[in-house]
């Protein structure tokens, strides 16, 4: 059985997300603070993380970065607040969703059980990360010769596609924002100059992508960054 926990200070908006996941199949833990939250969420087990924004002690932004930090379940942030800069900021932060409240506690089920299945199948269907290459969708990095291949076709790579392409690959359905890819694949502080990541994205799909202007692989999160879909 599938184990959540609900970060939520609201009492009634809690016990009515817990009945119906626990109605959908779910076992269910519950945490009124976000001191309490966060310290359930990196001592115990669970498969995914309902997450609300504004909670008292510590809030939902910086619970999602300390848990991000070391586990890498799903985390779905509901929030009242309709801004897009609290949006983008939470899915830069590593939250894979972001629902804004009021919402049906059916199409949140929904959600749960959509981003469980998409986890499940980064574990099971032989698509993360392995010792010596990754497999996503017909393209195989092999990180011993550090050779590309789309749908059995080798594609030439420089040094930095090759190096941007596997960190994004390693990181399936994480976005990551051009700031964060110029210092982890540059390693240089991202104020100096991160347009050098637009420039590389553009010449990855050109190589993988069937069709470049609707890519499939590398997705543009506007106004977030970048996201390799599985």
């Amino acid at each position: 059985m599938k184990r959540i926990l609900i970060i939520e200070d609201d009492p009634v908006i809690l016990e009515v997300q817990k009945d119906f996941l626990e109605a959908g199949g779910f076992e269910v833990d519950i945490a009124k603070s976000g001191d309490a939250g966060l310290h359930k969420a990196l001592e115990h087990h669970y498969d995914l993380i309902i997450l609300d924004l504004m909670l008292p002690t510590t809030d939902g932004f910086e619970i999602c970065r300390q848990v991000r930090r070391v586990k890498n379940i799903p985390i779905l942030m509901v929030s009242a607040r309709k801004e897009d800069i609290d949006k983008i900021r939470g899915l830069g932060l590593g939250a894979d969703d972001y629902i804004t409240k009021p919402f049906s506690v059916g199409e949140l089920v929904a959600r749960v059980k959509a981003h469980l299945a998409r986890y499940d199948r980064l574990i099971t269907d032989n698509r993360l990360k392995h010792n010596d290459e990754i497999r996503i969708r017909g393209i195989v990095i092999d990180k011993n010769s550090r050779k590309v291949f789309v749908h059995g076709k080798e594609i030439p790579c420089t040094s930095k596609e090759y190096d941007l392409l596997l960190f994004l690959a390693s990181h399936p359905d994480r976005v990551f924002s051009k700031n964060e890819l110029y210092e982890k694949i540059w390693g240089l502080d991202a104020i100096s100059d991160n347009a050098s990541v637009t420039v590389y994205i553009s010449k990855l799909r050109e190589k993988i992508e069937a069709d470049p202007s609707k890519p499939q692989y590398i997705e543009t999160i506007w106004g977030v960054g970048y996201r390799f879909n599985l």
